[in-house]
């Protein structure tokens, strides 16, 4: 065992030595469950230097490691929630927007604009998991909605990246209805025979999967993620089965037919623009 790992708290022994290690300088990587060094996992662009593992990113993240630098204008970001069900579970659902505006910046779960990369002129939607699960509702579904119809309007091209648990259930039928609005729109798009590119990472799961995800002339996905309608274990206890290693898994899903490719994080932004050139 390293030194390193032997931390608890700010003190570690090397030798004889009691040695004070800065806070947040190591972080335990959830695929192989080692202790790696939070720098060298950031310039990996937060993939993990020993098994590949690709850490879970912010929108805003996502969109510094696609666009070009100073080209993204966000649209749309003064939308915001309403709460049509006057929804309650152990919390009011207008307290769960707030604290998820707080925690993230943002008004909703997605971010949606325009700009350029590699100077590929594109619409760009990108969901942020932190915002109560990425999940999709009302607004998320106008913001992507609206940026599909720019899309159409402009003839540019359109790339989704998501990270969602689906459907938003404090807005019920209403998140329900994104999925048809979003999937219509994207029919629009397609007859047009303007290019959509959905890229799906940790986790794309429920009524995302179920409808905009799953919907793009191509579909790539980062190593190792999560994807699909209901989770592993639910359809275990339904069909009262084992599944197959890796089931639900990018590399799984690739397999089976359901991606077009697999493209790890450093080589997204190249292959988004490659692929998009071919399709325009």
């Amino acid at each position: 065992m390293s030194w390193f790992q032997k931390i608890k708290g700010p003190l570690a022994r090397v030798g004889d030595k009691k040695v004070r290690i800065p806070e947040g300088l190591w972080i335990k990587c959830e695929g192989c469950k080692e202790i790696v060094y939070k720098k060298e996992v950031e310039r990996r662009s937060n993939v993990c230097p020993k098994c590949n593992y690709h850490f879970r990113i912010s929108a805003r993240e996502r969109i510094a490691q696609l666009m070009d630098q100073g080209t993204f204008e966000e649209m749309d970001s003064g939308l915001a929630a309403l709460d049509p069900l006057n929804f309650n579970d152990s919390m009011r659902y207008p307290d769960r927007i707030k604290a998820a505006m707080k925690k993230t910046g943002l008004k909703e779960a997605v971010i949606c604009g325009q700009g350029e990369l590699e100077g590929v002129p594109l619409e760009l939607c990108v969901f942020e998991f932190d915002f109560m699960g990425g999940s999709m509702a009302s607004v998320v579904g106008e913001k992507v909605t609206r940026a599909i119809e720019r899309s159409l309007e402009k003839t540019r091209s359109l790339v989704i990246v998501h990270c969602s648990g689906g459907a938003r259930m404090q807005e019920g039928m209403f998140s329900l209805m994104q999925m048809a609005k979003t999937s219509a729109a994207l029919a629009r798009l397609s007859k047009a025979g303007v290019p959509y590119v959905s890229v799906l990472t940790n986790p794309t799961t429920g009524g995302v999967t179920a409808s905009i995800a799953m919907l793009g002339d191509v579909i790539m996905a980062e190593p190792g993620a999560l994807i699909g309608f209901a989770g592993p274990r639910v359809i275990e206890q339904t069909i009262r089965q084992s599944l197959p290693e890796g089931f639900q898994r990018t590399e799984f899903l690739l397999e089976h037919g359901m991606l077009d490719m697999v493209v790890e994080r450093k080589n997204m932004k190249n292959t988004i623009c490659q692929v998009l050139q071919m399709l325009a």
